[in-house]
C-alpha cells in the first residue's frame, strides 16, 4: 500500500475538517446552538442566536446594547464590566453585536468578539483597507464624534462587512458597540 505524503495527509485532513466544521455551523444555525468548535480564535461564548430578531444587529439596537453597557460599567465596576463583556454576557453579547472597549494605555481591555484581542495595542488594529480603527476612534472622540465607520471581519458570518462602531468614553475607558452591515 502506497504511503501518502505529509502534505497530501495534511490536505486530506484540512478539507475533512473544513467540512465537519461547515456541517457543524449549517446544523448550530438550524438548530440556534452556538458554534463551539468551529472558530478557536472567535469567542466561543454562547450568544443570543436563538433569539427571533433578525439575523443582524442594527445600527440602533448596537446603540441600545452600548447604552446598557455604560450602565453596567458605572454600576457594577470596571473589573467585572470588562469581564462580561469580553464574556459576552447577556445582554454584551446578541448575535453579531459585542462590546469592545480600550483602555487609557491605547490597549484593548475587553472584546466579546475577539477575546483573543484583549491585550493588544490598538495602535496595530487595522481594518481590511489598512486604516488604524483605534486612532481612527481616539480622533473622533476628540472632535465629540460617537462612531466611525470601516471594515471589519464579523465574528458570525465570518465574512468581511462594513461596520459602524459607536463608542463613549466610560472612566478612563473608550467603549462601543458596533453593527455589520453586508
Amino acid at each position: 500500500m502506497k504511503r501518502l505524503s505529509p502534505i497530501v495527509f495534511l490536505l486530506i485532513f484540512a478539507v475533512s475538517c473544513s467540512k465537519s466544521v461547515v456541517e457543524n455551523a449549517k446544523t448550530n444555525a438550524v438548530t440556534a446552538k452556538p458554534a463551539s468548535t468551529a472558530a478557536p480564535a472567535l469567542s466561543n461564548q454562547a450568544n443570543a442566536s436563538a433569539s427571533p430578531k433578525g439575523e443582524r444587529g442594527t445600527p440602533d439596537e448596537a446603540k441600545a446594547t452600548l447604552e446598557k453597557a455604560v450602565e453596567h460599567y458605572s454600576s457594577a465596576g470596571r473589573e467585572m464590566a470588562l469581564s462580561d463583556f469580553t464574556k459576552k454576557k447577556a445582554p454584551f453579547g446578541d448575535r453579531d453585536l459585542y462590546v469592545a472597549c480600550i483602555g487609557s494605555n491605547d490597549k484593548l481591555v475587553a472584546n466579546g468578539g475577539f477575546p483573543n484581542l484583549v491585550g493588544t495595542s490598538v495602535d496595530a488594529w487595522k481594518d481590511a483597507d489598512g486604516n488604524q480603527v483605534g486612532k481612527a476612534i481616539r480622533q473622533a472622540l476628540a472632535k465629540g464624534e460617537a462612531s466611525v465607520k470601516y471594515n471589519w471581519y464579523n465574528p458570525v458570518t465570518r465574512a468581511l462587512e462594513h461596520k459602524v462602531f459607536f463608542f463613549q468614553k466610560v472612566g478612563d475607558d473608550i467603549c462601543g458597540v458596533g453593527a455589520y452591515t453586508p
